[in-house]
């Protein structure tokens, strides 16, 4: 009788704790896999050509992503794992300049500027504020995860090599998963560049194009095989920065047919020009630009359409010229060549819309449509399980792929 009597203290004690739902720990988590497709225009997706994705969109959901203004790869990259737009996340350009740094200028080409955490201390990417909070992450590859952003880094890190292949990537996460509950990352940033990179070259309507489409697609379809080998499940968010357009050395506005090239710096030019008038020109480079042109707008940084959100950060260069789709701006020789593909336009523009793909065990609903990539952030932080800093994205994303 008094074992009995014990035996129903216990089961009442126990009772309450039985009838909550406390949140899994980390390690019961489902890790999240967030893989960036730089260049991966939305409508990609239906050539039909890229089986593993369209098995994730088809498994578990996805939807066109309209890029951040200017619809370039640092912008928007840092956009993604921020919820701030690049006016907000301080990476407002793949090349920029500083009033705090006159003679100095950011370039993706520059290692001194591109890995100073001068220039990414804006903002707090995931990878960071999921560390602090106790989660560990790693990252194969994403613009600014090589840089101490706010003293840190995530716990593991890569630097980036695009001689890397995309099987050495993907083994690089599989190893990372392989590891003993207590040293596995639970946030694994993966990216692939060569989508982007064939985009360039030959224009988004290529083989080329298509043929990296495929070689990615088969990077995926190894990364869930050693998944399923490993018997592990994971939350997987495919995303693109930006989409592709057309161009060709027909369509270009050329600045030195409009201005002396001492009179303006070129900060940064292609579909979208980043212009700053050079000292003592008085109002010789605001005269000559801001009045109507063929194939190109350009304002005032202020006056820039309230739904660019973008003109309000310093590192914004004073004249912002946006080129007509599929034409360029250019400031003397291009350093590239116009013919192929390039971003950087209007964020309106469809042909810049970017891929959003999801699946696994947290993914049980169906996102609402096209939506802003500022919401990407929120999504993150729930399946993480992390508390998310103040952003510009909304939590209408997460909660409608996340649906219980």
């Amino acid at each position: 009788m008094k074992t009995l009597v014990l035996l129903i203290l216990t089961l009442i004690s126990a009772a309450p704790a039985m009838a909550q739902e406390a949140p899994a720990p980390a390690a019961e988590r489902a890790p999240t896999i967030l893989i960036s497709i730089d260049g991966f225009r939305s409508d990609y997706l239906d050539r039909g050509i890229s089986p593993n994705i369209a098995a994730i969109a088809a498994q578990g959901t996805s939807a066109p992503m309209r890029p951040s203004f200017p619809t370039k790869t640092f912008p928007n990259h840092y956009t993604l794992v921020t919820g701030l737009r690049p006016d907000h996340n301080g990476i407002v350009g793949n090349s920029m300049i500083d009033p705090r740094r006159p003679l100095v200028k950011f370039s993706l080409g520059d290692p001194r500027q591109a890995l100073d955490p001068f220039w990414w201390d804006e903002a707090e990417p995931i990878w960071v504020t999921a560390e602090k909070q106790g989660v560990r992450s790693a990252t194969m590859f994403w613009p600014g995860s090589e840089v101490p952003i706010h003293d840190s880094r995530p716990e593991d890190w890569q630097r980036f090599d695009q001689n890397v292949t995309g099987r050495q990537r993907v083994n690089a996460v599989l190893d990372w998963l392989r590891r003993p509950a207590d040293i596995r990352p639970q946030f694994i940033t993966l990216y692939f560049d060569t989508v982007d990179t064939a985009g360039h070259r030959f224009g988004p309507d290529s083989d080329d194009v298509n043929a990296a489409i495929r070689d990615v697609d088969g990077e995926i379809g190894h990364l869930r095989a050693g998944l399923k080998a490993m018997g592990m499940q994971a939350n997987i968010v495919i995303v693109a920065d930006h989409g592709m357009r057309a161009t060709d050395d027909a369509r270009v506005i050329q600045l030195a047919d409009i201005l002396p090239l001492d009179s303006f710096i070129m900060v940064e030019g292609g579909p979208y020009a980043a212009v700053e008038p050079a000292a003592a020109t008085d109002t010789i480079v605001y005269d000559a630009l801001l009045q109507p042109h063929d194939h190109m707008n350009c304002q005032r940084k202020e006056d820039l359409p309230e739904r660019l959100h973008y003109g309000s950060n310093p590192r914004v260069a004073a004249i912002i010229c946006i080129a007509e789709a599929g034409w360029t701006i250019l400031a003397g020789e291009p350093p590239y060549p116009v013919t192929g593909g390039a971003h950087g336009y209007d964020n309106n523009d469809p042909e810049m819309l970017a891929l959003f793909a999801a699946s696994g065990p947290d993914i049980t609903g169906q996102a609402p449509g096209t939506f802003d990539n500022v919401d990407i952030y929120p999504l993150l932080a729930r399946l993480i399980g992390i508390t998310p800093l103040a952003s510009d994205g909304n939590s209408a994303l997460a909660e409608a792929v996340t649906r219980r």
